[in-house]
């Protein structure tokens, strides 16, 4: 097992995810008691299949996810700092979301995901008061809500009551909004408390939802934006068609072994 901190530009920033490599696919029930007892936002499980490519599964600490950015880029970046994969190779995981690929450009990781925008919807009943904000637009993607609120400043202050936020329908809910410094495209959090994670640090599969909400909104394709979690993280964003390039750096910061 590697700790890994992704879309992290040092120690103790970005989202750790755990990776463990196995060589041959674990019982689900095995890999989600793993996953609660890490209790990180997720743990990925890669095996290398027969064609060479490789299987990837995540798991939050309350449930199996359907996609997952961080834990993606963190299992590209131990394939490659272990060795099992040459620094010059591709590597390609077979998902729950189909086929995701990473490569390596410099000190950064791109990832290739799908798109996943967002529908214009009613707020859900509860959802609003949950988030305690004024939103100027709510959408609805394959997995999360989307939120945009007046500002900056407005992402900042979400305080969502937790207990009522898990109670509604969805994977996650993002917040976002234009970024205040003129560095960033966009700023976001993200909240996940119905798969045991309260607010994610970097959730690089909610920018499949935001690269089309704000492609529509800014009229580019390509974004550097901000994730405002109390670890904060940077992540490079590139609308290409009906997939989103994700790029951002990883740091290893421990290795272990189980014994259960």
């Amino acid at each position: 097992m590697t700790y890994v901190d992704a879309f992290a530009n040092g120690p103790f920033t970005g989202n750790p995810a755990a990776v463990c490599l196995l060589p041959r696919a674990g019982e689900a029930p095995w890999m989600q008691r793993v996953a609660a007892e890490l209790n990180l936002a997720e743990t990925a499980f890669v095996v290398r299949r027969p064609d060479q490519d490789f299987d990837l599964r995540w798991f939050a600490p309350a449930a199996e996810v359907d996609l997952c950015g961080h834990a993606t880029l963190a299992s590209a970046h131990v394939l490659w700092e272990t060795g099992t994969l040459d620094h010059q190779a591709p590597a390609r995981f077979h998902t729950r979301s189909g086929v995701l690929t990473a490569v390596k450009s410099g000190e950064w990781i791109e990832l290739d995901f799908p798109v996943t925008p967002a529908e214009a919807v009613p707020p859900p009943p509860g959802l609003i008061a949950a988030l305690g904000v004024s939103p100027r637009f709510v959408g609805r993607s394959r997995f999360d809500y989307l939120v945009e609120v007046e500002d900056e400043r407005a992402v900042v202050e979400t305080k969502p009551d937790l207990g009522k936020l898990r109670t509604i329908s969805t994977r996650g809910v993002m917040v976002t909004a234009r970024g205040a410094d003129p560095k960033y495209d966009f700023v976001s959090r993200f909240f996940a408390p119905a798969f045991g994670i309260d607010e994610d640090p970097a959730t690089g599969s909610a920018h499949c939802c935001l690269a089309p909400f704000w492609q529509a909104r800014l009229g580019k394709t390509t974004f550097l934006a901000r994730q405002l979690s109390s670890r904060g993280a940077t992540i490079k964003v590139r609308l290409d068609g009906d997939r989103v390039k994700l790029a951002g750096q990883a740091v290893t910061m421990m290795t272990g072994e189980f014994t259960g």
